[in-house]
């Protein structure tokens, strides 16, 4: 497993900094049930507009589900097949349109979704996995095979195991998993009192 803690300008939360999104994991170790319960667990206490919890997740355990694991694999993209055969364990999560409540629209939904997958992968982090989540996968195909309703948006695809080392990747995905880790400096993206304006 490589040490891809990130630098910060300032010091954060180990589990923050310890979290990426590794393509190298250990094809021989499992994820037990109760590592998928503390997962699930995460995933149900994070907030949503309302209270309304409008995510919705389906999960694949390639040690209790080989063939529905497989027909989730081969929703993945080409460029995510080439890592995730290793994977013990995938997630698709998806988004609720609508309150429960008054049947109005939901514009926070994909929003609140997107936190309940984070809480998942933060504590995956905390059970000595990773999670890495995928935007490339075919929603057209993950329907038809699963049966999504078409009210519910997917949204993305986690995977979640063992990290590995490195080797265990070609050539070409070897490259991306060994880039630096960097994002932009907090000026580009973080303002003050108005739009474009650097924060303090």
């Amino acid at each position: 497993m490589q040490d891809r803690k990130a630098i910060t300008s300032v010091p954060i939360h180990e589990l923050l900094a310890r979290r990426w999104s590794t393509r190298a994991f250990d094809a021989s170790r499992a994820v037990s049930p109760a590592q998928v319960a503390a997962l699930v667990e995460a995933a149900r206490w994070a907030p949503s507009c309302h209270g309304a919890e409008p995510w919705r997740f389906l999960m694949w355990d390639r040690a209790q589900d080989a063939a529905g694991w497989q027909q989730a694999y081969e929703c993945l993209s080409e460029n995510n097949r080439k890592w995730c055969g290793n994977v013990p364990l995938l997630f698709l999560a998806c988004a609720a349109p609508t309150f429960e409540h008054n049947g109005q629209p939901n514009r926070w939904a994909q929003y609140d979704t997107g936190m309940a997958a984070l809480a998942l992968s933060l504590e995956a982090v905390a059970q000595g996995l990773a999670a890495h989540q995928m935007g490339g996968f075919d929603i057209a195909k993950v329907r038809a095979a699963f049966g999504v309703p078409e009210e519910f948006m997917p949204m993305a695809m986690i995977a979640v195991g063992y990290p590995a080392a490195p080797d265990v990747l070609d050539e070409e995905t070897l490259k991306k998993e060994l880039k630096p880790r960097s994002r932009k400096a907090v000026a580009e993206h973080f303002f003050g009192a108005r739009w474009g304006a650097p924060a303090r």
